[in-house]
């Protein structure tokens, strides 16, 4: 259950600790989940709005999840350290380095397998958002986003939203009213992020240490923002940040 005395509130943004979060090591597998998964239940953390789930994976070299199925799903895959190497039943096959996303639509039913073949540990978070309409056929892609493009702003990397598929630069199509964003900040570096009423979006550093609106967060903390706000995020130290803006 989560630890209430590790968990702060601040006029709709909600600071979910990294220390609190639910924890499984399977020895090639380190997780540790956002939202509840697998043996992890809390009552309060089965989802924030559209999203279902965010693992903050650490995957063993040489190791990796076998094929099992999955369907009705948007499954986001956001590599921190090393590189991912797909497989899936429609023959798709793929490497993710870091700093690169994969997006695998599960609609009515696919098996995959995501291995790390580096010699190194992979470390990775792993979204899932529930998608606007169940079934259609399912589909998989990936794609290079350099960070050097996302310095002092957020870019657009997996999207619902026809305008941010097309184009220069295009996003990575999911089938959710939703946005992935990535951006990197440099130390005291300031960025805002406008909320819509009725969304929910969360935030997770995947490096550095930042503050919100006075508020701060680790690297690896979750960040529950409700909809109807503009926030302003400060890095503290160097930061690489990682958002979903869902319905």
């Amino acid at each position: 259950m989560t630890d209430t005395a590790t968990l702060t509130r601040s006029a709709g943004i909600e600071r979910r600790g990294f220390e609190t979060l639910g924890h499984a090591n399977h020895g090639w597998l380190d997780a540790r989940h956002h939202f509840s998964f697998a043996n992890y239940h809390d009552p309060a953390r089965m989802s924030w709005g559209a999203i279902r789930v965010w693992n903050d994976d650490t995957i063993a070299p040489n190791s990796g999840f076998p094929p099992h199925p999955h369907r009705d799903m948007e499954i986001i895959t956001y590599v921190r350290k090393g590189a991912i190497t797909h497989q899936d039943s429609l023959g798709n096959t793929g490497r993710t380095e870091a700093g690169d996303v994969q997006v695998m639509s599960a609609g009515s039913g696919v098996r995959h397998a995501e291995y790390n073949l580096e010699s190194e540990p992979t470390t990775l978070f792993q979204i899932w958002i529930e998608p606007t309409r169940s079934g259609g056929a399912p589909s998989w892609g990936a794609k290079p986003f350099p960070k050097g493009d996302r310095t002092g702003k957020f870019v657009t990397l997996a999207s619902g939203f026809e305008a941010d598929v097309t184009g220069a630069g295009a996003a990575l199509p999911i089938r959710a009213e939703a946005r992935v964003l990535a951006a990197t900040l440099a130390a005291g570096e300031t960025l805002t992020h406008e909320v819509g009423e009725g969304r929910h979006a969360y935030l997770v550093p995947a490096t550095g240490a930042i503050e919100i609106d006075g508020q701060r967060f680790a690297a690896r903390d979750g960040v529950a923002i409700t909809g109807g706000r503009t926030i302003t995020i400060t890095a503290i130290d160097e930061a690489e940040l990682v958002l979903v803006d869902a319905n």
